[in-house]
């Protein structure tokens, strides 16, 4: 099979797994966690980081706002088995694309051809990156990795590391839309797995795809949005729907509505899907090949993807 009917095949049965499996959130979680440690200071590869694979390996696929992600992972090693041609840098950035698509998001402009890293020894340490014990993206809440007070300057530090200004920072939050925090995994809810620990909103036969079909995935948690399985602007009408302690609201989220500069997007995006829509699909594309050697130089895209 051809390097490229083995890509277009991956995409094609990753779109329907993913649908029929209920597992986007997950997906979306992996590639961040193996893109969002790139440390634009760092000019040598893989020593800076980013969408090269390495989440896959120990040390960091045991990193502490890791814990979860082996599930990810063993959910695509049969995908990586078929589909060789495929490395796991981008398997990994391919799924998470396929996941904001099957939710009811964008189609996004991926381009493929990332090489993998060989082993561990291209992990970043714990804390390299100026984060508690994740090598990457924000912390939950305080005490932040990086030394900063508030969360907003948190913020600013950890995703400015990677290249992205305050309209980028907010679109890419905009992501929480979708997915839930667990007790067993980020330990800042007290919801854990099964419809025993979840929340109103994460139990078992709750509402949440987009096309109003059953289908929930695993219960438990706690979610940011009501419909946690439908990626739209929702996470952004946290100030126009009434307090609802059921439902998740961190630190690092408030400081997007508390913070002036970002509250200007935080209310566009709002107003607008279209908005959201046009600068998540901007800064997730940009995420998913931070730091990334492509082979051949440039990389290369696929055909569009045949809908569901």
């Amino acid at each position: 099979m051809a390097q490229m009917e083995h890509y277009v095949k991956c995409r094609e049965e990753l779109l329907k797994f993913i649908d029929e499996n209920n597992c986007a959130p997950i997906m979306v979680r992996l590639a961040w966690h193996d893109s969002g440690n790139f440390d634009k200071r760092i000019s040598s590869w893989p020593e800076c980081g980013g969408a090269n694979g390495s989440i896959i390996h120990e040390p960091e696929i045991s990193y502490g706002a890791n814990a979860g992600l082996t599930k990810a992972v063993n959910f695509l090693k049969p995908f990586k088995q078929k589909y060789a041609a495929v490395s796991w840098a981008d398997l990994i950035q391919m799924a998470s694309a396929c996941a904001i698509q099957v939710t009811g998001g964008p189609i996004l402009p991926m381009k493929y051809g990332r090489v993998d890293v060989k082993d561990g020894s291209a992990c970043p340490g714990r804390t390299s990156r100026g984060t508690a014990d994740n090598a990457g993206l924000p912390d939950a809440m305080a005490p932040f990795g990086c030394g900063a007070k508030q969360p907003a300057t948190h913020l600013r530090n950890i995703f400015h590391r990677m290249g992205f200004d305050d309209e980028g920072i907010v679109a890419l939050s905009g992501a929480h839309t979708l997915g839930r925090a667990f007790q067993e995994r980020s330990g800042v809810v007290e919801n854990g797995y099964g419809d025993a620990k979840a929340s109103p909103y994460t139990k078992s036969g709750c509402p949440v795809r987009h096309d109003g079909k059953a289908g929930f995935g695993m219960p438990g948690g706690k979610a940011w949005t009501s419909n946690w399985l439908t990626f739209d602007n929702s996470y952004f009408q946290f100030l126009k729907r009434s307090k609802d302690e059921n439902l998740l609201w961190l630190p690092t989220d408030a400081a997007l509505h508390e913070d002036p500069q970002f509250k200007v997007y935080f209310d566009r995006f709002a107003d607008s899907k279209d908005a959201f829509f046009d600068a998540y699909s901007k800064a997730h594309t940009k995420l998913s090949e931070l730091g990334s050697k492509f082979e051949p130089a440039g990389g290369f895209s696929l055909p569009p993807a045949s809908k569901l």
